[in-house]
């Protein structure tokens, strides 16, 4: 229960943090402002702006391919409930050794056996062929936004903000 707890404080944090800053989808998907950058700088001057001042939607963007790319790799969501659910039911329903005819089974003994099939089984449901397709999708997706979409009036104005 602590540890939901935790996950739940951090979900919180960040969700003031990160999410606070989410702008609304009709600036995100503005058309009108889409066009082609003239050079390189100008590219370079919309990312670092736009990945500024949209990054509560492109933290929603990587998210969201996260979330799809373990709801379509049924392997990796499998043994990822596995390797989840067996230490929290190691933990809640085995704290203490158990007696099984003649042998003595300790919690050790029970994680030993969740690692044996646990990890092969999380590595063979490619791991990390996910990471880098979540990190290479959102990558491709961020950086087109960003330099692709003109920003707002604002940013004249963040310029001189800054300054002051």
């Amino acid at each position: 229960m602590e540890v939901f707890l935790k996950v739940n404080n951090a979900f919180k944090s960040i969700k003031e943090t990160k999410l606070s800053g989410l702008r609304p989808a009709s600036e995100f998907f503005d058309v009108q402002r889409i066009s082609k950058p003239a050079d390189m700088n100008q590219a370079t001057s919309r990312i670092s702006y736009n990945t500024r001042y949209f990054s509560g939607n492109y933290l929603l963007i990587v998210a969201l391919l996260a979330v799809y790319s373990l709801i379509t790799n049924y392997l990796l969501l499998l043994s990822l409930i596995f390797l989840v659910g067996g230490f929290a039911a190691i933990n809640k329903f085995a704290p203490e050794a158990t007696q099984v005819g003649e042998h003595t089974i300790t919690q050790k003994h029970l994680y030993t056996i969740l690692f044996v099939i646990g990890i092969p089984l999380f590595w063979w449901a490619g791991p990390f062929a996910t990471v880098f397709s979540i990190l290479i999708g959102s990558a491709i997706l961020i950086l087109a936004h960003a330099a692709l979409l003109e920003p707002g009036v604002e940013s004249d104005y963040a310029t001189i903000q800054d300054t002051v």
